[in-house]
């Protein structure tokens, strides 16, 4: 690939790929509960639904000060099969124990599968993650407005490393299991969530701007999980990712377990890829649209992700990398400047850096030399975007002061 390593594209992805997991128009709504997991349920829209479970107990915890110390507490619960912090208020103990219990559904070889899957795909998912659902997480509206103007939106690096720990965390060997960090890392990103809800429609900015009066619907969590795993699997078959059914599937379950544990229902997420590619162009794709805010990430994002390798990254290698794997309308959209040299060159040395790699997976035990190497440029990005400190998904206490 030239002067583009792999090394480059990984270290590069694990920030941009760090803004999505929240999401968009005048919608329709043409969905069999029989096509997702649950096999059942009503046909509530779901943009009509929020989270009824979370967001009582959240605003509480908020309203009552407790905010700080509950952060403080739940820092120390980092693992799935740890018993919760004493301490907590008694209706969010409550809350945690029925959020992190797996679904019934859940098959724990497909999981098992998942791990092997990501093991052997590490690279293409770093990309993916980082240039794919990244940066098309700023041209998502209500994600981007949301972003934009809640307290995360104060110091982008922080709020990139919170949600790049979901994206490691998912990938990593353990994910699901007692000692892994998933569980924690979902449920967290859900209490985040309901305080968003909580706190937002108070911002001045965020009201003038917005075309909802509160944020983070079912509906837009359903936007931004097509956005990772549904448009991470359509950008692998277009590469000629050779992918089995079997490994597909175990990738696709590893989602749905985890869109549950942020609290989406079950009769919303879908139960095949089949179902998948029939939602998504109902959720995720007419949505995609240009806004001042999303524009202003990706800006921050590109910035970032420039100083993820010490500055070894361009600014227009990464937009030149935006361009060819979003297309021209986004790259247009989001005003990133077009440089002939860098977009000709990515468009012939990918497709030759992803048909040598597929050939060197052929080789006994490169997937798992493929997957350390990987490992170790993951833990190196969390590490830089937490400044070298340990990551915690907390509740927000207040919004973005810069916006009001």
């Amino acid at each position: 690939m030239g002067s583009i390593s792999r090394r480059q594209l990984l270290k590069a992805g694990g920030a941009m790929g760090a803004l999505g997991v929240v999401g968009a128009a005048a919608p329709t709504w043409a969905w069999s509960a029989t096509q997702s997991v649950a096999g059942l349920g009503g046909q509530t829209p779901p943009w009509e639904v929020w989270d009824p479970e979370a967001d009582p107990v959240v605003a509480a915890v908020i309203e009552r000060g407790e905010t700080a110390r509950v952060n403080a507490l739940l820092r120390g619960w980092t693992r799935n099969g740890q018993a919760l912090p004493a301490g907590l208020p008694a209706d969010l103990h409550a809350f945690l124990e029925q959020a992190r219990r797996l679904p019934e559904w859940t098959d724990t070889r497909k999981l098992a599968a998942a791990v092997a899957f990501n093991e052997r795909r590490g690279t293409y998912l770093g990309v993916s993650y980082g240039f794919v659902s990244g940066m098309m997480s700023t041209v998502i509206p209500h994600e981007a407005r949301a972003v934009y103007s809640s307290k995360g939106g104060a110091d982008m690096k922080r709020r990139i490393s919170r949600t790049a720990k979901f994206g490691y965390d998912i990938g990593a060997r353990n994910a699901f299991r007692p000692d892994g960090s998933m569980v924690v890392t979902a449920v967290k990103t859900r209490l985040a969530h309901a305080g968003v809800r909580h706190l937002l429609p108070r911002s001045a900015h965020w009201s003038a701007t917005a075309d909802e009066r509160i944020p983070i619907s079912q509906r837009d969590v359903l936007v931004t999980w097509h956005s990772l795993p549904t448009s991470v699997m359509r950008a692998m078959k277009a590469w000629g990712v050779r992918i089995s059914g079997a490994e597909a599937d175990a990738f696709l379950h590893s989602w749905q377990v985890a869109a549950h544990l942020l609290g989406v229902r079950d009769e919303y997420i879908p139960a095949t890829w089949a179902a998948a590619n029939a939602q998504a162009p109902q959720i995720l794709d007419p949505v995609l649209a240009p806004t001042p805010e999303g524009i202003e990430l990706a800006r921050i994002l590109v910035n970032l992700a420039a100083e993820v390798d010490g500055g070894a990254l361009s600014r227009p290698l990464l937009q030149s990398m935006t361009r060819h794997f979003l297309g021209d309308r986004i790259a247009d959209w989001l005003q990133l400047p077009r440089n002939p040299a860098l977009d000709g060159g990515l468009a012939a040395s990918w497709p030759a850096f992803v048909g040598l790699k597929e050939a060197g997976l052929l080789l006994p035990g490169s997937d798992h030399l493929s997957w350390a190497f990987d490992e170790v440029l993951r833990l190196g990005a969390l590490w830089y975007l937490g400044d070298g400190q340990e990551l915690h998904i907390e509740i927000p206490d207040r919004n973005n002061p810069n916006r009001d």
